[in-house]
């Protein structure tokens, strides 16, 4: 359990900004934000990842997703809670998920200009050549080792 921050401009865009800003006058707030959970938990299926008792809602005015459910293993409720978390106009997952079997947990890096996963697994595994484990372990919210973006969080698992 907890809550994980993100940053709010960084990520997909999978809402306008009506929906994403809900509390804007003139905007109906629970069904803007109903849309954004709904578009949030669309993305996350797309992506394969959802349990079958996935359940997410968005907060527009504190830009906050909550998502609940049962996640067969620690790396798939982390997987979740990133897909959940890098989408624009979201700056906070607050993560209610169990998970089915336990696992250690990974690490979260928030990328920066200039870095690369060959960078970032230099820096926690002190071998260059380790951003596989790295690009595997955000599959499929990666589907190319050269396209990451600054503000985008990646899980870093421990070491094997």
């Amino acid at each position: 359990m907890g809550l994980f921050a993100f940053i709010k401009e960084a990520g997909e865009k999978l809402f306008g900004t009506g929906e994403a800003n809900a509390a804007s006058p003139g905007n109906d707030a629970s069904a803007a934000n109903a849309k954004a959970a709904e578009a949030i938990h669309n993305y996350i299926v797309a992506l394969k990842l959802a349990p079958a008792d996935l359940g997410v809602s968005f907060d527009a005015e504190k830009s906050l997703v909550t998502v609940t459910g049962t996640a067969p293993d620690q790396a798939t409720r982390e997987k979740i809670l990133l897909a959940a978390g890098n989408v624009a106009g979201v700056a906070e997952v607050e993560n209610r998920m169990s998970v089915a079997r336990t696992e250690p947990e990974a690490q979260f890096h928030t990328v920066e200009r200039g870095d690369t996963l060959s960078a970032i697994a230099k820096k926690f595994y002190g071998n260059a050549n380790k951003y596989t484990v790295i690009f595997e372990a955000n599959k499929p919210m990666l589907s190319d080792p050269d396209k990451i973006y600054p503000g985008q969080v990646l899980r870093i698992p421990p070491q094997g």
